[in-house]
């Protein structure tokens, strides 16, 4: 598998040399492909160079990060953006994933997260922690997911299912949190992709935060894995 080509944008050089110079003891996982230190250049250069992620920090000058992750998530539907900040405000975290931002992390974590979670995006899932998924669902109101003309409702467990997805869980996850088999998670996964007329997962999980997630029925549950196994994917 060819490493992610990875676009650091930070207004900070100091932070984003020693980034950059992380990321280059991994080049297994990325390749880091340019640096840009405002929003605005963040998306001239993600036009020029074409990543395929883009690790986004959020307050900047000349446009800041949300700002630049709404243009690139709707302009570039190939480039997956994370958000790599320090501020821990639950507004931000909310306005950067219902945006389209596919992940959030705190520039607190250690190094071997950061290449989890760049690896778990390849993969196609959430760069989140557990905490910030925690956050996340608490950041949002619980109600039922009413579906447009044209769609079938949701039952209960899968209005469950969906709101795990849009935090990333993975199969074995979201099978962990509700007690079920993993090979049931993705009989419930394909129910809702089919209701929902939805093609994909991430696309699940958009349609969740743009609807208003919700968050699962109280259950006794193990801890969530948010950096999803690899088996049972």
């Amino acid at each position: 598998m060819l490493p992610l080509r990875v676009l650091v944008v930070d207004d900070h050089r100091l932070f984003r040399q020693g980034l950059i110079g992380l990321m280059k003891t991994r080049r297994d996982i990325v390749e880091v492909v340019g640096e840009a230190s405002s929003g605005r250049e963040a998306i001239r250069l993600t036009a020029l160079l074409k990543p395929n992620l883009v690790l986004m920090d959020i307050s900047m000058p000349d446009g800041d990060g949300i700002e630049a992750t709404a243009c690139i998530c709707a302009n570039f539907p190939g480039v997956s953006v994370v958000i790599l900040t320090a501020s821990e405000s639950d507004e931000d975290l909310y306005r950067a994933v219902q945006l389209g931002a596919q992940g959030y992390l705190l520039k607190h974590l250690d190094a071997d997260q950061l290449f989890e979670a760049l690896s778990s995006v390849e993969r196609g899932e959430a760069a989140v922690t557990a905490e910030t998924a925690s956050r996340l669902l608490k950041c949002v109101a619980r109600r039922p997911v009413e579906p447009d003309e044209g769609e079938e409702a949701l039952t209960v467990r899968e209005s469950d299912v969906l709101c795990l997805v849009a935090t990333g869980a993975s199969n074995q996850a979201i099978a962990d949190h509700l007690h079920i088999s993993v090979n049931t998670a993705k009989c419930h996964i394909r129910n809702i992709l089919d209701k929902l007329h939805l093609e994909n997962r991430t696309q699940a999980a958009n349609y969740a935060m743009n609807r208003g997630l919700m968050s699962p029925r109280k259950t006794e549950h193990k801890p969530m894995r948010i950096y999803a196994d690899t088996e049972n994917e």
